[in-house]
């Protein structure tokens, strides 16, 4: 076994503190990553305060990994001693289901492994996250991160970006289109820079009006006020392609589906605790699409990287040092952060 160290909650309170743990042996498909980054991601805060109903403990969060191979499995290929490596949200999955074999691990039928808090194929390990030293992952579930970006503004890709690239490429949107951003934070600020560079013309809608010198330097042609809704409605009712929700919080969807065209797209990647009440004509009057997505596959997330790689896309992150995570889990509730705590692993 691996001796390691980083920061796990032990109870729903939802404060970490320093642990000591263990990783498994290298396997032969298997590569080991000392960790330079993780990001910070609001659904780490919702694990660990048990908000989804699922935790165990003591768990180490972080899914948005990246670092250095330092060490490689008998059959790895994909990967050389020394290479960058990412790690999403996924470390394994069935791999021989229908939607595993299309490339979406996320939606494996026979149940994925999260990168923490989640059980191993063999049913008995369970998987800690990124607030570490360094982790223990197989080859197919790593990506290749592309040398020319700034490393600590990668890490949020594993999640933030993937989770707002892969419906906004899914559902093609391009030049032309107007698109919708419900929500500026860690989601919401890297879906403006993915519509913005795919060519739409993108409008935030936001409740603070801090947030709109912001929006505009990250790409967006508008912003929206949403404390005012009959003005939203007034000034953008049937006029969007496409809008994505990137919000957590219990938010009213019926105002954003009354601004979709005739046959318009609203899709949904934040998850709040509430279920969200919809009124049905909103979506029958004008044969409206109301959707979700989740993260995305291991090619997706590939392909999203090589996409920032050349077009030198990263996330705007606050880097800190991991002691401060509980600092940053108040502060990421409190939306003060712009857009993304990044947790300097090497500091520990």
């Amino acid at each position: 076994m691996i001796n390691t160290s980083g920061y796990a909650a032990f109870k729903s309170s939802g404060q970490l503190a320093p642990f000591e743990f263990k990783r498994r042996e290298l396997k032969p498909n298997d590569i080991l990553i000392e960790i330079d980054f993780c990001g910070v991601c609001h659904s780490d805060i919702h694990q660990v305060k048990n908000e989804w109903g699922n935790a165990e403990y003591p768990m180490v969060p972080g899914h948005e990994i990246v670092g250095h191979i330092t060490k490689i499995g008998t059959a790895v290929k994909k990967f050389s001693v020394g290479d960058l490596a990412g790690v999403g949200c996924l470390v394994d999955s069935c791999r021989t289901c229908s939607n595993c074999q299309e490339g979406f691990q996320q939606f494996c039928l026979n149940g994925s492994v999260g990168t923490y808090n989640s059980l191993e194929k063999d049913g008995e390990t369970r998987t800690f996250g990124g607030y570490s030293k360094c982790i223990v992952v197989d080859q197919d579930f790593a990506l290749i991160i592309p040398k020319n970006l700034d490393l600590k503004t990668v890490a949020p890709l594993l999640c933030a970006g993937i989770t707002t690239y892969s419906p906004l490429r899914h559902w093609g949107v391009g030049p032309g289109q107007k698109v919708g951003v419900v929500g500026l934070g860690g989601l919401g600020h890297m879906a403006v820079k993915f519509a913005h560079s795919f060519g739409a013309h993108v409008t935030v809608f936001t409740r603070s009006e801090n947030k709109k010198a912001d929006a505009l330097k990250l790409g967006a042609d508008e912003v929206a006020l949403t404390n005012d809704p009959q003005k939203v409605l007034a000034d953008h009712a049937g006029k969007f392609d496409f809008i994505l929700d990137t919000v957590s919080a219990p938010h009213d969807l019926n105002l954003y589906l009354q601004l979709l065209k005739r046959d318009g797209k609203m899709v949904l990647v934040g998850l709040p605790e509430i279920p969200p009440n919809i009124e049905v004509g909103n979506l029958i009057f004008g044969r409206k699409t109301l959707a979700g997505s989740l993260i995305g596959g291991i090619p997706e997330t590939q392909e999203m990287l090589y996409y920032c790689g050349v077009n030198n896309i990263g996330c705007d992150i606050e880097l800190i040092h991991p002691s401060k995570i509980n600092v940053a889990f108040e502060r990421t509730l409190n939306s003060d952060v712009k857009y993304r705590f990044v947790l300097d692993m090497k500091a520990i």
